[in-house]
């Protein structure tokens, strides 16, 4: 294959996997972050006239945008074929509404942004609520990677008569999805979110499930407390230790620790943002979905 897959750091096994099941050429790039905090991006490759690939998943956004946007246009002035960006954790996607009078609809304008610089986006379950689709907001093809089938293949492996759970509606999505695929019961949980770190969890019906295992699943784990708080709800109704699925690992803080504290019997991400609970590997997904798109 005739190409170059530049990482941001962070990004080295997936950026490994893909130049070796591509046989695509390794691009070497450095960030270098000056004592005022702007950065200087440089690259090492012969990339005139390929495709390039460019991994970066998307946490702490604002540390990373202006270097991938500086080396993006670096690339393409150099004589770039084609651009995509691999983020398999996209930000700015959960502000896509004006709640409050004068608020910014990040995820439209994030999305004009990296439309301008990238020809082509992969990524793993964007969250998406009120938009039905990436192309509602980006003006360039959009790829989306599913975890469900990673993480159906790991509940089967390590989870005991499973029923899981979504902490809220916006879960549904993804719970349904794997309940499916497994042929397990799922139930979807009546969340009122006080503020932006507490929440008020309902689960009804409860007494059905005693002798299940419960497995909480969510799309994005970052301050921790929905699941927090749904597992001492379960706890208040007897049912067995909880096992905690999230497709991305933010964990902002000390949330998985609190987490673990919370003694949540199993913690397992998907490897979309390096973290050590990571269990659940996407990146074949990813690879496949790549090769689909410009092989």
């Amino acid at each position: 294959m005739n190409a170059v897959v530049f990482g941001f750091p962070g990004n080295e096994l997936l950026v490994n996997s893909i130049s070796d099941a591509l046989n695509a050429e390794r691009g070497i790039i450095t960030i270098h972050r000056f004592p005022d905090e702007e950065s200087l991006v440089r690259i090492e490759a012969n990339f005139a006239g390929k495709e390039i690939v460019v991994v970066a998943t998307l946490d702490h956004p604002d540390n990373k945008i202006l270097p991938l946007y500086f080396l993006c246009k670096k690339l393409k002035a150099e004589g770039a074929k084609t651009l995509t960006l691999i983020a398999p954790y996209l930000a700015y996607m959960r502000q896509d509404k004006s709640f409050h009078l004068g608020e910014i609809v990040s995820s439209d304008y994030f999305a004009a942004l990296l439309s301008s610089f990238v020809d082509r986006l992969i990524t793993v379950d964007p969250h998406l609520h009120r938009h039905h689709s990436l192309r509602e907001i980006f003006t360039i093809p959009c790829h989306v990677v599913h975890s469900s089938s990673a993480i159906s293949s790991w509940i089967r492996d390590k989870v005991d008569n499973p029923v899981l759970i979504g902490p809220d509606s916006e879960s549904r999505q993804w719970v349904s999805q794997v309940a499916s695929e497994i042929h397990a019961p799922y139930v979807i949980l009546n969340k009122e979110r006080l503020s932006d770190r507490s929440v008020k969890i309902s689960f009804p019906d409860a007494e059905k499930y005693k002798s299940f295992t419960p497995v909480i699943m969510d799309d994005i784990i970052s301050t921790a407390h929905t699941m927090i708080e749904t597992i001492h709800h379960l706890k208040e109704v007897n049912l067995k230790p909880t096992v905690c699925i999230g497709v991305h690992a933010l964990f902002v803080e000390n949330a998985y620790e609190q987490l673990i504290h919370t003694a949540a019997n199993m913690i397992a991400t998907c490897n979309t943002i390096p973290h050590s609970s990571n269990k659940i590997n996407v990146h074949e997904l990813i690879i496949q979905e790549l090769r689909d798109t410009i092989v």
